[in-house]
């Protein structure tokens, strides 16, 4: 009878932990991947360049970098339960707040702030949910669920860089101006009259989605060239009528007369307009851009325009440029599109402040309260800033402790420095080196089916390394991590137009990441061995995050300076110290081996 009690009560309390675990460790992925990955491609899409993106959001890391040193204050204050709801109620906060801040003038600088707000919560919630995991399940609980709480958190990742990303895609395509495209051709047998046009009628309202109107949408330039004196004319005729219209606040610039009758490179006009009238609060900001083709035409007037509800049906004009030495057939694609699509990404945080807001009230009732949760009651401010000191020494009293730190921070040196430029890379247009996806394909392409590859390779890892052990396999895996790096050479070189090339390359390469990553993390268990395991494991996460922090903040100044293909050659080669210092490292033959049972 007793022992069915007992079954019963363990019955129970599995059941209750199907309760909160799945869904608090999924809440514990969600904020990382949105701070670290999701934020990258946010702020590609609303227009800050590759530097400012890598160096800030590399900043980013810091929470979890800082985090052992203020782990242990969360035994001392509270308890996990209450940290851990409270920090969603703030990561709620902060995903509200970018939301809120995104249409902002300074959105770049309020939005970081809220994703600081976001990390130094996400971390806190770490700390919090992984100490109550202990305190509320009993250690065979606590092996039973480990699967469990390590699978959500994935599903954390998908959700957040797959799923998310999708989401917002959508909400471009859906909620924004769709783009006009304008191919120009070079014409050797036409004249300036036939070739430049300007055609001042208005638009009526017409059907279907918001949308910008190009006429032409196929503008034929000659290459017979023209004196510098007309090609000003039309310059500052175009710059009068984009201000008189309202599209540009530009001050009217009185072209240069000297050697006014020198000729210059022929011109084209091409006029654009909205289909029909936007919102009366709604601006709507666009940019002429290169997309591909011949680099002989320039835009030299009409570059950024801004519609709203009284000149949606004026024309807004563009003049384009061909150089003077062309003289034969050839084309380029420009395209108008909008420079900035927030109300997507509005939309999609708000989405996320409601989902931890029901994350917030959901856990408040459902986590138990187990009666080891409570404030660690501390005899002495002395004894306990003397024993959180000393978890710090012993480590650092490790042998080879400077070629562990060495590897701790070199061993995904390249992969830090790839993971912040791969958004960035998919979303640039080709005549910027990217592959020009769109958002919904990064967010399919890397969020979901790179995930999986990902996982697979971590799978694979972790029990070829319970057969074998981590030092036979360590160098294997990381060539398994870093030598599939190439293929991002080969998409900067090649540019495929093929989406199914990429997903082959995302493939190889995350499931490559995902079964070198497996070694890193059993060594970072391997080098926390001993009396304080636990702090030295939140020690060696500080490190790893430092790894990918610092490398990942000039990430995008090199790819600037370089291109992407020149970028993606050095990331190849900062992988070489980590082959070095791999080395040197103390590892046991046996450590990682499953132990044989004895019959």
């Amino acid at each position: 009878m007793i022992i069915k009690k007992s079954l019963r009560k363990e019955g129970a309390k599995n059941q209750s932990a199907w309760k909160w675990v799945p869904t608090l460790y999924f809440a514990e992925g969600l904020p990382y991947v949105i701070v670290i990955t999701f934020s990258v491609i946010m702020y590609k899409r609303l227009g800050i360049s590759n530097a400012d993106i890598a160096l800030y959001t590399s900043w980013l890391y810091l929470p979890w970098v800082i985090k052992p040193f203020w782990s242990p204050f969360i035994d001392l204050i509270r308890t996990k339960r209450f940290w851990i709801v409270t920090m969603q109620l703030l990561i709620g906060t902060g995903m509200a707040g970018v939301a809120l801040t995104i249409p902002a003038p300074d959105f770049f600088k309020f939005t970081l702030l809220f994703f600081w707000l976001i990390a130094f919560s996400s971390a806190t919630h770490d700390i919090a949910a992984d100490g109550f995991y202990m305190h509320a399940l009993s250690e065979g609980e606590q092996s039973f669920f480990v699967g469990i709480r390590s699978t959500f958190y994935r599903f954390a990742i998908i959700f957040g860089q797959g799923i998310l990303v999708i989401l917002a895609g959508q909400l471009e395509s859906t909620l924004t101006v769709t783009p006009a495209e304008i191919r120009v051709i070079s014409s050797p047998e036409k004249f300036f009259e036939n070739t430049l046009t300007i055609d001042s009628s208005s638009v009526k309202p017409m059907e279907g989605k918001l949308r910008i109107i190009a006429k032409p949408e196929r503008l034929e330039i000659s290459t017979k060239p023209q004196t510098k004196q007309t090609v000003n004319f039309y310059l500052n005729f175009v710059r009068k009528m984009n201000i008189i219209n309202g599209f540009s606040e530009t001050e009217i610039v009185v072209p240069d007369t000297a050697g006014s009758m020198e000729p210059a490179g022929n011109i084209g006009i091409v006029k654009f307009m909205l289909s029909n009238k936007p919102d009366d609060d709604e601006e709507i900001v666009v940019n002429l851009n290169y997309l591909e083709g011949d680099k002989n035409f320039n835009v030299i007037a009409g570059n950024r325009l801004v519609f709203n509800s009284t000149n949606w049906n004026k024309p807004a004009f563009a003049l384009i440029q061909l150089e003077p030495y062309v003289n034969d057939r050839t084309e380029a694609l420009f395209k108008l599109e909008p420079v900035k699509v927030p109300l997507a990404w509005i939309i999609t945080f708000g989405i996320l402040a409601i989902l931890f807001l029901i994350f917030f009230i959901y856990h408040s009732h459902v986590l138990p309260t187990p009666p080891t949760d409570k404030p660690v009651i501390v005899p002495g401010l002395q004894k306990l800033t003397s024993e959180f000191f000393r978890t710090f020494f012993r480590f650092f009293e490790k042998r080879k402790i400077i070629w562990i730190i060495a590897f701790l921070l070199l061993y995904r040196l390249g992969e830090a420095q790839l993971v912040k430029m791969i958004g960035p890379f998919f979303l640039d247009p080709k005549s910027a080196g990217g592959l020009g996806l769109s958002t919904s394909d990064v967010g399919l392409v890397y969020g979901t089916v790179g995930v999986a590859a990902l996982v697979l390779g971590g799978i694979i890892g972790g029990i070829l390394i319970s057969k074998y052990g981590l030092k036979k396999l360590l160098i294997t895996m990381l060539v398994a991590m870093n030598v599939p790096n190439l293929v991002y050479v080969y998409l900067a070189y090649a540019q495929p137009e093929q989406i199914w090339i990429v997903y082959l390359c995302v493939i190889i390469e995350q499931f490559g990441y995902g079964f070198g990553f497996t070694a890193y993390m059993m060594y970072m268990i391997y080098v926390s061995e001993g009396q304080y395991k636990a702090s030295h494991y939140a020690i060696t996460t500080g490190f790893m995050a430092l790894g990918m922090m610092i490398p990942g903040m000039f990430s995008g100044i090199i790819q600037e300076a370089v291109g992407y293909k020149l970028f993606f050659v050095w990331v190849c080669i900062a992988t070489i110290p980590a082959f070095i210092v791999t080395k040197f490292i103390p590892l046991n033959p046996a450590f990682g081996k499953k132990r044989q049972e004895i019959n």
